[in-house]
Protein backbone atom coordinates (compact mmCIF):
# COMPACT_ATOMS: atom_id res chain seq x y z
CA UNK A 1 0.00 0.00 0.00
CA UNK A 2 1.11 3.42 -0.89
CA UNK A 3 0.69 6.25 1.84
CA UNK A 4 0.54 9.90 0.16
CA UNK A 5 1.81 12.76 2.96
CA UNK A 6 -0.18 15.88 2.16
CA UNK A 7 1.81 19.28 2.62
CA UNK A 8 1.93 22.31 1.39
CA UNK A 9 5.64 21.98 0.50
CA UNK A 10 5.93 18.93 -1.27
CA UNK A 11 3.18 20.28 -3.45
CA UNK A 12 6.17 23.10 -4.29
CA UNK A 13 8.87 20.85 -4.72
CA UNK A 14 6.63 18.54 -6.93
CA UNK A 15 5.96 21.12 -9.10
CA UNK A 16 9.32 22.20 -9.23
CA UNK A 17 10.03 18.77 -10.89
CA UNK A 18 7.37 18.90 -12.72
CA UNK A 19 7.78 22.37 -14.67
CA UNK A 20 11.84 21.01 -15.25
CA UNK A 21 10.76 17.89 -16.41
CA UNK A 22 8.76 19.34 -19.13
CA UNK A 23 11.62 21.35 -19.90
CA UNK A 24 13.35 18.60 -20.47
CA UNK A 25 10.88 17.42 -22.77
CA UNK A 26 11.01 20.34 -25.03
CA UNK A 27 14.45 20.60 -25.18
CA UNK A 28 14.70 17.31 -25.95
CA UNK A 29 11.50 16.97 -28.82
CA UNK A 30 13.75 20.45 -30.04
CA UNK A 31 16.56 18.61 -30.40
CA UNK A 32 15.55 15.74 -31.67
CA UNK A 33 13.64 17.67 -34.86
CA UNK A 34 16.47 19.52 -35.13
CA UNK A 35 18.49 16.79 -35.92
CA UNK A 36 16.18 15.05 -38.34
CA UNK A 37 15.69 18.63 -40.08
CA UNK A 38 19.56 18.28 -40.72
CA UNK A 39 19.54 15.79 -43.73
CA UNK A 40 18.93 16.32 -47.52
CA UNK A 41 17.90 14.52 -50.07
CA UNK A 42 20.45 14.95 -53.19
CA UNK A 43 20.45 13.16 -56.80
CA UNK A 44 24.16 12.16 -57.37
CA UNK A 45 25.81 11.90 -59.97
CA UNK A 46 24.52 7.98 -61.16
CA UNK A 47 21.26 9.63 -61.00
CA UNK A 48 20.22 8.12 -57.65
CA UNK A 49 18.41 9.74 -54.98
CA UNK A 50 20.10 9.94 -51.78
CA UNK A 51 19.21 11.15 -48.47
CA UNK A 52 22.50 12.36 -46.34
CA UNK A 53 23.20 14.39 -43.04
CA UNK A 54 23.99 17.38 -43.96
CA UNK A 55 27.11 19.24 -43.50
CA UNK A 56 28.64 15.45 -41.94
CA UNK A 57 31.38 15.77 -39.67
CA UNK A 58 32.91 12.22 -40.72
CA UNK A 59 33.02 10.74 -44.11
CA UNK A 60 35.53 8.45 -46.44
CA UNK A 61 36.19 8.53 -49.83
CA UNK A 62 36.60 5.40 -52.55
CA UNK A 63 37.35 5.01 -56.14
CA UNK A 64 39.27 7.70 -58.23
CA UNK A 65 39.52 10.97 -57.79
CA UNK A 66 36.91 11.06 -55.01
CA UNK A 67 39.65 12.01 -51.82
CA UNK A 68 40.81 14.85 -54.12
CA UNK A 69 37.32 16.75 -54.61
CA UNK A 70 36.64 16.81 -50.72
CA UNK A 71 40.63 18.12 -50.69
CA UNK A 72 39.50 21.01 -52.92
CA UNK A 73 36.06 22.07 -51.21
CA UNK A 74 38.64 22.14 -47.97
CA UNK A 75 36.94 19.33 -45.84
CA UNK A 76 39.63 16.92 -45.84
CA UNK A 77 39.62 17.05 -41.83
CA UNK A 78 36.39 15.19 -42.22
CA UNK A 79 37.91 12.46 -43.35
CA UNK A 80 38.39 9.53 -41.17
CA UNK A 81 39.85 6.59 -43.33
CA UNK A 82 41.67 6.25 -46.71
CA UNK A 83 41.82 3.66 -49.35
CA UNK A 84 45.62 1.51 -49.29
CA UNK A 85 46.37 2.56 -52.93
CA UNK A 86 46.33 6.33 -51.52
CA UNK A 87 49.05 5.37 -48.89
CA UNK A 88 50.78 2.62 -51.25
CA UNK A 89 51.66 5.15 -54.39
CA UNK A 90 51.03 8.66 -53.34
CA UNK A 91 53.65 10.13 -55.78
CA UNK A 92 51.96 12.24 -58.49
CA UNK A 93 48.88 13.81 -56.34
CA UNK A 94 49.28 17.15 -54.80
CA UNK A 95 46.32 16.51 -52.72
CA UNK A 96 48.58 14.27 -50.49
CA UNK A 97 51.47 16.69 -50.60
CA UNK A 98 49.03 19.03 -48.75
CA UNK A 99 47.36 17.02 -46.58
CA UNK A 100 50.05 14.34 -45.66
CA UNK A 101 48.38 13.58 -42.35
CA UNK A 102 45.65 11.62 -44.63
CA UNK A 103 48.25 9.20 -44.82
CA UNK A 104 48.28 8.31 -41.06
CA UNK A 105 44.58 7.07 -41.45
CA UNK A 106 43.22 3.53 -41.11
CA UNK A 107 42.52 1.79 -44.42
CA UNK A 108 38.92 1.11 -45.41
CA UNK A 109 39.73 -1.18 -48.42
CA UNK A 110 42.40 -1.58 -51.21
CA UNK A 111 41.28 0.81 -53.71
CA UNK A 112 42.91 1.56 -57.02
CA UNK A 113 42.48 1.27 -60.63
CA UNK A 114 41.56 -2.10 -60.56
CA UNK A 115 39.08 -2.04 -57.67
CA UNK A 116 36.27 0.36 -59.45
CA UNK A 117 32.65 -0.58 -59.06
CA UNK A 118 33.95 -2.56 -55.78
CA UNK A 119 33.09 -2.86 -52.09
CA UNK A 120 35.64 -1.61 -49.96
CA UNK A 121 36.49 -3.65 -46.54
CA UNK A 122 33.06 -3.54 -44.93
CA UNK A 123 34.20 -4.23 -41.30
CA UNK A 124 36.92 -1.53 -41.26
CA UNK A 125 33.78 1.08 -43.45
CA UNK A 126 32.19 0.28 -40.02
CA UNK A 127 34.77 0.69 -37.22
CA UNK A 128 36.48 4.17 -38.64
CA UNK A 129 31.95 5.12 -37.78
CA UNK A 130 31.97 7.38 -41.55
CA UNK A 131 28.41 9.27 -41.93
CA UNK A 132 28.28 9.58 -45.83
CA UNK A 133 30.67 7.60 -48.39
CA UNK A 134 31.55 9.18 -51.10
CA UNK A 135 32.20 6.96 -54.24
CA UNK A 136 33.54 8.12 -57.97
CA UNK A 137 32.75 5.58 -60.86
CA UNK A 138 30.18 3.28 -59.09
CA UNK A 139 27.49 2.09 -60.82
CA UNK A 140 23.70 2.91 -59.20
CA UNK A 141 22.95 -1.13 -58.44
CA UNK A 142 26.45 -1.22 -56.49
CA UNK A 143 25.76 1.94 -54.78
CA UNK A 144 22.56 0.82 -53.59
CA UNK A 145 23.63 -2.51 -52.53
CA UNK A 146 26.82 -1.56 -50.18
CA UNK A 147 24.28 1.10 -49.00
CA UNK A 148 21.81 -0.88 -47.90
CA UNK A 149 24.85 -3.59 -46.53
CA UNK A 150 26.01 -0.96 -44.33
CA UNK A 151 23.12 1.58 -43.77
CA UNK A 152 25.36 4.12 -44.87
CA UNK A 153 24.49 6.87 -47.53
CA UNK A 154 26.73 6.23 -50.73
CA UNK A 155 27.39 9.12 -52.57
CA UNK A 156 28.16 8.76 -56.47
CA UNK A 157 30.74 11.22 -57.75
CA UNK A 158 32.62 11.97 -61.05
CA UNK A 159 35.37 13.09 -63.22
CA UNK A 160 33.23 12.19 -66.75
CA UNK A 161 35.69 10.82 -69.07
CA UNK A 162 38.80 9.38 -67.52
CA UNK A 163 42.20 10.37 -68.69
CA UNK A 164 40.96 13.71 -69.69
CA UNK A 165 39.46 17.07 -68.06
CA UNK A 166 35.57 17.05 -68.09
CA UNK A 167 33.24 19.51 -67.70
CA UNK A 168 31.03 16.47 -65.66
CA UNK A 169 33.31 17.34 -62.85
CA UNK A 170 31.56 20.65 -61.53
CA UNK A 171 27.89 19.14 -60.66
CA UNK A 172 30.24 16.66 -58.58
CA UNK A 173 31.87 19.46 -56.93
CA UNK A 174 28.79 20.62 -56.28
CA UNK A 175 27.03 17.75 -55.12
CA UNK A 176 29.60 16.95 -52.22
CA UNK A 177 29.44 20.94 -51.57
CA UNK A 178 25.97 20.99 -50.95
CA UNK A 179 26.33 18.10 -48.71
CA UNK A 180 29.66 19.51 -47.01
CA UNK A 181 27.66 23.55 -47.00
CA UNK A 182 30.90 24.42 -49.27
CA UNK A 183 28.35 25.18 -52.18
CA UNK A 184 30.66 28.50 -52.65
CA UNK A 185 34.07 26.73 -52.69
CA UNK A 186 32.63 24.70 -54.82
CA UNK A 187 31.42 27.68 -57.00
CA UNK A 188 34.98 28.96 -56.69
CA UNK A 189 36.78 26.32 -57.89
CA UNK A 190 34.11 26.10 -61.13
CA UNK A 191 34.48 30.11 -61.84
CA UNK A 192 38.53 29.35 -61.39
CA UNK A 193 39.31 26.66 -63.55
CA UNK A 194 37.03 28.41 -66.57
CA UNK A 195 38.87 31.44 -65.96
CA UNK A 196 42.36 30.02 -66.61
CA UNK A 197 40.58 28.03 -69.60
CA UNK A 198 39.15 31.31 -70.87
CA UNK A 199 42.75 33.47 -70.39
CA UNK A 200 44.55 30.27 -72.00
CA UNK A 201 42.41 30.43 -75.01
CA UNK A 202 42.71 34.62 -75.37
CA UNK A 203 46.41 33.80 -75.38
CA UNK A 204 46.12 31.84 -78.24
CA UNK A 205 43.23 31.73 -79.73
CA UNK A 206 44.21 34.82 -82.61
CA UNK A 207 47.21 32.64 -83.41
CA UNK A 208 47.30 30.66 -86.77
CA UNK A 209 47.83 27.45 -88.13
CA UNK A 210 51.10 28.25 -89.45
CA UNK A 211 52.59 30.06 -86.28
CA UNK A 212 51.89 26.83 -84.40
CA UNK A 213 54.58 24.13 -84.43
CA UNK A 214 53.55 21.04 -84.64
CA UNK A 215 54.17 18.72 -81.56
CA UNK A 216 53.26 15.50 -79.99
CA UNK A 217 52.86 14.02 -76.55
CA UNK A 218 54.64 10.65 -75.80
CA UNK A 219 54.88 8.64 -72.54
CA UNK A 220 51.34 8.99 -71.14
CA UNK A 221 50.22 6.58 -68.33
CA UNK A 222 47.58 3.98 -69.03
CA UNK A 223 47.05 1.54 -67.13
CA UNK A 224 50.82 2.10 -66.09
CA UNK A 225 53.53 3.66 -67.17
CA UNK A 226 54.33 3.40 -71.19
CA UNK A 227 56.87 4.53 -73.58
CA UNK A 228 56.76 6.91 -76.23
CA UNK A 229 54.28 5.14 -78.11
CA UNK A 230 51.79 6.05 -75.67
CA UNK A 231 49.92 8.83 -76.19
CA UNK A 232 46.27 11.03 -76.39
CA UNK A 233 44.74 12.73 -79.24
CA UNK A 234 43.00 14.86 -76.62
CA UNK A 235 45.93 15.40 -73.70
CA UNK A 236 44.24 18.41 -71.66
CA UNK A 237 47.39 20.40 -70.85
CA UNK A 238 48.33 20.15 -74.78
CA UNK A 239 44.67 21.12 -75.63
CA UNK A 240 44.19 24.25 -73.39
CA UNK A 241 47.14 25.70 -74.66
CA UNK A 242 45.87 25.51 -78.17
CA UNK A 243 48.75 23.33 -79.33
CA UNK A 244 48.77 21.69 -82.75
CA UNK A 245 48.71 18.00 -81.38
CA UNK A 246 49.50 15.56 -84.34
CA UNK A 247 47.84 12.68 -82.28
CA UNK A 248 44.42 14.37 -82.60
CA UNK A 249 44.63 13.34 -86.30
CA UNK A 250 43.75 9.76 -85.10
CA UNK A 251 40.28 8.40 -84.42
CA UNK A 252 38.38 9.88 -81.50
CA UNK A 253 39.29 6.95 -79.17
CA UNK A 254 41.39 9.21 -76.53
CA UNK A 255 44.26 6.92 -76.13
CA UNK A 256 46.67 5.63 -78.47
CA UNK A 257 49.55 3.18 -78.81
CA UNK A 258 51.59 4.09 -82.15
CA UNK A 259 54.04 2.85 -84.03
CA UNK A 260 57.41 4.16 -83.90
CA UNK A 261 57.53 4.78 -87.86
CA UNK A 262 54.37 7.13 -87.39
CA UNK A 263 56.07 8.66 -85.27
CA UNK A 264 59.15 9.18 -87.62
CA UNK A 265 56.67 10.22 -90.17
CA UNK A 266 55.02 12.77 -88.15
CA UNK A 267 58.33 14.07 -87.34
CA UNK A 268 57.08 16.93 -84.94
CA UNK A 269 58.94 20.24 -84.17
CA UNK A 270 57.99 19.57 -80.75
CA UNK A 271 57.74 16.44 -78.40
CA UNK A 272 56.25 16.73 -74.79
CA UNK A 273 56.89 13.55 -72.69
CA UNK A 274 54.52 12.84 -69.53
CA UNK A 275 56.38 12.24 -66.46
CA UNK A 276 55.33 8.94 -65.54
CA UNK A 277 56.60 7.36 -68.66
CA UNK A 278 60.05 9.31 -68.51
CA UNK A 279 62.11 6.90 -67.38
CA UNK A 280 61.03 4.55 -69.92
CA UNK A 281 61.80 7.10 -72.78
CA UNK A 282 65.43 7.52 -71.69
CA UNK A 283 66.23 4.03 -71.08
CA UNK A 284 64.67 3.54 -74.75
CA UNK A 285 66.35 6.54 -75.99
CA UNK A 286 70.19 4.20 -74.78
CA UNK A 287 68.51 1.15 -76.16
CA UNK A 288 67.09 2.92 -79.46
CA UNK A 289 69.25 5.87 -80.14
CA UNK A 290 69.26 5.70 -84.30
CA UNK A 291 65.54 6.14 -84.00
CA UNK A 292 65.41 8.99 -82.05
CA UNK A 293 68.31 10.60 -83.69
CA UNK A 294 65.85 10.18 -86.59
CA UNK A 295 63.80 12.81 -84.95
CA UNK A 296 63.29 16.49 -85.51
CA UNK A 297 62.95 17.42 -81.98
CA UNK A 298 65.40 15.09 -80.34
CA UNK A 299 67.92 16.60 -83.27
CA UNK A 300 67.02 20.02 -81.97
CA UNK A 301 66.66 19.45 -78.41
CA UNK A 302 63.02 20.65 -78.29
CA UNK A 303 61.82 17.93 -75.94
CA UNK A 304 60.06 18.43 -72.98
CA UNK A 305 58.49 17.40 -69.56
CA UNK A 306 55.55 17.69 -68.16
CA UNK A 307 54.16 17.03 -64.84
CA UNK A 308 51.21 13.48 -65.07
CA UNK A 309 48.10 15.19 -64.67
CA UNK A 310 46.03 11.78 -65.03
CA UNK A 311 47.20 9.97 -61.95
CA UNK A 312 44.04 8.29 -60.59
CA UNK A 313 41.55 10.48 -62.15
CA UNK A 314 42.54 13.97 -63.13
CA UNK A 315 44.38 16.21 -60.79
CA UNK A 316 43.06 19.57 -61.89
CA UNK A 317 45.89 21.69 -60.99
CA UNK A 318 48.71 19.87 -62.58
CA UNK A 319 46.51 19.82 -65.85
CA UNK A 320 46.37 23.64 -65.66
CA UNK A 321 49.82 23.88 -64.45
CA UNK A 322 50.87 21.55 -67.19
CA UNK A 323 48.48 23.81 -70.07
CA UNK A 324 50.60 27.08 -68.92
CA UNK A 325 53.74 25.32 -69.31
CA UNK A 326 52.68 24.05 -72.91
CA UNK A 327 52.34 27.76 -74.04
CA UNK A 328 54.67 28.78 -72.47
CA UNK A 329 57.63 26.80 -74.38
CA UNK A 330 55.42 26.97 -77.60
CA UNK A 331 54.58 30.78 -77.69
CA UNK A 332 57.05 32.17 -75.60
CA UNK A 333 55.89 35.94 -76.47
CA UNK A 334 52.25 35.64 -75.72
CA UNK A 335 53.42 33.19 -72.04
CA UNK A 336 55.98 35.91 -71.63
CA UNK A 337 54.66 37.08 -68.25
CA UNK A 338 54.60 33.67 -67.30
CA UNK A 339 56.97 31.98 -64.12
CA UNK A 340 56.02 28.35 -64.86
CA UNK A 341 56.94 27.15 -61.06
CA UNK A 342 55.41 30.12 -59.87
CA UNK A 343 52.40 29.94 -61.78
CA UNK A 344 51.96 26.01 -60.72
CA UNK A 345 52.11 27.05 -57.09
CA UNK A 346 49.29 30.10 -57.40
CA UNK A 347 47.29 27.38 -58.55
CA UNK A 348 48.33 24.73 -56.10
CA UNK A 349 47.26 27.47 -53.13
CA UNK A 350 44.23 28.10 -54.97
CA UNK A 351 43.12 24.81 -55.16
CA UNK A 352 44.63 22.90 -51.73
CA UNK A 353 45.59 25.63 -50.02
CA UNK A 354 49.38 25.16 -49.89
CA UNK A 355 52.52 25.71 -52.44
CA UNK A 356 53.36 22.05 -53.19
CA UNK A 357 55.18 22.13 -56.73
CA UNK A 358 58.27 21.37 -54.72
CA UNK A 359 57.32 17.98 -54.48
CA UNK A 360 55.86 17.44 -58.23
CA UNK A 361 59.53 18.52 -59.22
CA UNK A 362 61.10 16.27 -57.07
CA UNK A 363 59.29 13.44 -58.39
CA UNK A 364 59.29 14.07 -62.02
CA UNK A 365 62.19 16.76 -62.53
CA UNK A 366 61.31 20.67 -63.43
CA UNK A 367 58.03 21.35 -65.12
CA UNK A 368 58.58 22.21 -69.02
CA UNK A 369 62.38 21.56 -68.71
CA UNK A 370 63.97 20.14 -71.61
CA UNK A 371 64.42 16.64 -71.19
CA UNK A 372 67.19 14.79 -69.89
CA UNK A 373 68.37 12.87 -72.47
CA UNK A 374 71.17 15.41 -73.32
Amino acid sequence: MIFYIRDNSMKKVDSRFLWVGMFVLVVFFFVQSAVAQETIQVVDTAGRKVRTPQDPTRIICIGPGALRQICYLGSQGRVVGIENFEKQRPIGRPYLYANPELLNLPVIGPGGPGNINKDPDLEMVLKVRPDVIFATYMKPAKADALQMKLNIPVVVLTYGRLGIFDPQVYPSLRLAGTILKKEKRADDIIAYVEHVQADLKNRTGGLEERQKPTCYIGGVGYRGSHGIESTETQYTPLNWAGANNLASRLSDEKHHFIDKEQLLSWNPDVIFIDGIGLSLVIQDYNKNNAFYQGLKAFKTKRVYVVFPFNYYATNIGTAIAGAYAVGKILYPDVFEDIDIKKKADEIYMFLLNRPVYKFMEKDFTELGVVAPFW
